[in-house]
């Protein structure tokens, strides 16, 4: 019997489609992360400023207020087209950063507008991955699927992290960057060979021929379907309150709360991302068993309040501790958030709506713009308290106004 056979987490790999996506995205995830690492800390060391490294890290999130538009032209040309044409873009900007930092001309200035460009098409890479899983899984595999697939992310910001600050260290950043560049690549031949055959078509209905009018089509589509308006709320505040103090602002806790080198902050990174891949692991092994409402909103909550207590921490091995755990419930959150919005968007919409699920992404760039002067004339303590308070309470509203589509046991959402 075949490892395949044997290992139902592996089941998602006898679709041929996904045994090339899978590690196409994993090397584009890699990149990411080894990106992020590199250039925030060149923002913080060379600036000074956590407000500058806030909104560094707000540029790469600029493409969610343009993400529907990637999810339309992903119904009209084919998402794997266009996921390619956004790979090859990825390793251009690697390109032109890597002759940046070679020639000694690295600044502030030039690094903030190819981290404009780049956020304009990055934010939409995850809504293209979603959408070939859709396409090309069969529903009994779904949850596996998204669980598998999610691990190429999470295990992304363990190996790029920890593997983008020691590519530093023993390389310089120039070729550190040649690194980048090449696994952006390589990540583009796999997506090349990435299979087309759909086992749910978009539709049989033509697209409006008008970018506004499908757009707003959307928009009403989602706001008329109560399922869909709850995860969309959900989604932005999870950005918004969430994401923010586990993500840029670790370089300000590495730093400046628990006096690390960039390693270390590769390490506070890698923690937060070794829990969540736990947590994709186990959603890959025990998917059909999950009841996908009720435990995104209670690891929502659980989650929030994670980052809480992690944002009182000043001993970096609790700190640690704290992420790795907080990482395992976001996976928990966020994966059966994302098999509901496939789930309950008709094909006919489901490009459009994943791509207005990454606006909520903008939650993240919002947050991070005002989490910045917070934390500078409060300290991070209080910051991460009251967007934690805030995401508990949201989320608790959320749960009790939708509880009949999300909550009880009867709801679709909760079907195993």
């Amino acid at each position: 019997m075949s490892l395949i056979a044997r290992v139902p987490a592996l089941a998602p790999f006898k679709v041929s489609s996904f045994r090339f996506q899978w590690p196409a995205d994993l090397l584009a995830s890699w990149a990411f992360e080894m990106e992020g690492v590199i250039l925030g800390w060149f923002v913080l060391v060379s600036t000074g400023s956590v407000l500058a490294l806030a909104v560094f890290g707000s540029l790469q999130f600029l493409g969610t207020l343009i993400s529907p538009l990637f999810g339309m032209a992903g119904d009209r040309i084919g998402n794997r087209n266009l996921l390619c044409l956004m790979r090859a873009s990825y390793a251009v900007m690697a390109g032109l950063l890597m002759l940046l930092f070679l020639t000694g001309q690295a600044a502030p200035a030039p690094v903030f507008v190819l981290a404009t460009l780049m956020g304009l098409v990055r934010p939409s890479d995850i809504t293209l991955r979603n959408l070939l899983v859709g396409e090309t899984m069969p529903a009994d595999y779904l949850m596996r699927a998204m669980g598998v697939s999610r691990t190429t992310a999470d295990s992304a910001r363990i190996v790029g992290a920890l593997s983008g600050a020691g590519l530093v260290a023993a390389l310089g950043s120039g070729l550190a960057y040649a690194v980048v560049c090449a696994t952006y690549l390589a990540s583009l031949t796999f997506t090349l060979k990435v299979g087309i055959r759909r086992l749910r078509v978009v539709s049989e209905q033509a697209m409006p021929a008008s970018p506004v009018k499908a757009l707003a089509e959307a928009f009403a589509y989602v706001w008329s379907t109560p399922d869909l308006r709850a995860l969309m709320l959900l989604a932005f505040l999870v950005n918004f309150a969430a994401y923010p103090l586990v993500g840029s602002l670790l370089a300000y806790v590495a730093k400046d709360i628990y006096g690390l080198g960039q390693t270390g902050l590769g390490w506070l990174i890698a923690c937060f991302a070794s829990g969540a891949l736990t947590g994709s692991v186990a959603i890959s092994m025990h998917g059909p068993r999950i009841r996908a409402g009720r435990t995104m909103l209670a690891c929502a909550i659980a989650w929030f309040a994670l980052n809480m207590a992690f944002s009182w921490i000043e001993v970096a091995l609790w700190g640690e501790s704290v992420l790795f755990v907080a990482g395992l419930v976001q996976s928990f959150c966020m994966i059966p958030m994302a098999v509901l919005l496939l789930r309950a968007a008709e094909p006919a919409f489901r490009g459009r709506v994943m791509g207005l699920r990454m606006l909520a992404v903008y939650g993240m760039a919002l947050g991070l713009l005002l989490s910045g002067p917070l934390v500078e004339h409060l300290g991070f303590a209080l910051t991460g308290s009251l967007f934690s308070l805030v995401g508990i309470v949201f989320t608790l509203l959320i749960a009790l106004r939708w509880r009949r589509h999300l909550w009880h046991r009867s709801a679709p959402a909760n079907d195993r």
